[in-house]
């Protein structure tokens, strides 16, 4: 390598810079005031979800699968007798067409997918309690276990005292029909809870409170009316109940979810 002097009529471009400024017509750091009119902002918070919960949900999906293929007759005439009135008529009168295992697999899936749904209102709504996690999910499932269990154990006793045991089991029927298909849709939306983002949570929540008002309004006040029409009994009795067993555990549980 051959080094040469260099040409001292050459323009020294360095010294040129350090004279001249030639970015002041453009927009550069020196232009930028030393306080801006935005304000600094760190972003929103990535609520994740917990892996447990997709492996829960994913269990409940292929449970739900299992029974279709083992009692698929028995889930059939549940989703038949939601728009079927000959259908959900017989299995009134009959007490209830699907068998016990049936009847214990798809109270189990509805225990469960609703003691979800209160799980992720509880996780939706930031309420804390002793319990958390998964922990919370299986006290929420059995606690509804039980309660919709002695609701059809304190049932079948109104219906022994006061001798009208046929037509407690043409209403407890239908309770089954409701709950089953409620679960169903429960199912799904727990699914959709799991996966979507918060944003839309709430707009899901509508629409969950809407299908499970039609499923009420469509099988289960549609059935009950026609039982009680047969019963010639003071309307007072009616209100008592109502109060009693279906307005105040829901009252119960929304306080309780609250505080």
């Amino acid at each position: 390598m051959v080094l040469f002097k260099p040409d001292s009529l050459r323009e020294n471009k360095f010294i040129t810079i350090l004279h001249t400024n030639p970015f002041a017509n453009v927009n550069s750091f020196s232009n930028i005031p030393a306080q801006s009119a935005k304000t600094l902002i760190t972003g929103n918070v990535r609520h994740y979800r917990n892996p447990w919960l997709i492996v829960t949900v994913i269990g409940l999906l292929i449970y739900t699968a299992f029974l279709n293929l083992l009692l698929g007759k028995d889930v059939n005439l549940v989703f038949r007798s939601f728009y079927n009135k000959h259908v959900a008529s017989q299995m009134d009168k009959e007490g209830g067409v699907i068998n016990a295992r049936a009847f214990i697999g798809l109270f189990v899936l509805f225990s469960f997918t609703f003691g979800l749904f209160l799980y992720q209102l509880t996780v939706f709504y930031g309420v804390s309690y002793s319990l958390e996690g998964f922990r919370l999910f299986i006290f929420l499932s059995v606690l509804t276990a039980l309660l919709f269990a002695l609701k059809f154990l304190v049932l079948k006793f109104i219906g022994f005292v006061f001798d009208v045991s046929k037509v407690v089991s043409e209403y407890i029927a239908i309770l089954n029909l409701t709950y089953f298909n409620i679960a169903f849709v429960l199912l799904a939306v727990g699914v959709c809870f799991s996966l979507i983002s918060n944003i839309y949570i709430q707009g899901l929540l509508f629409f969950t409170e809407g299908v499970i008002v039609i499923i009420f309004a469509w099988q289960y006040l549609r059935n009950s009316v026609n039982i009680i029409s047969n019963i010639r009994f003071h309307k007072f009795y009616l209100f008592i109940y109502l109060c009693a067993l279906e307005i105040c555990p829901i009252l119960i549980l929304i306080k309780a979810l609250n505080t």
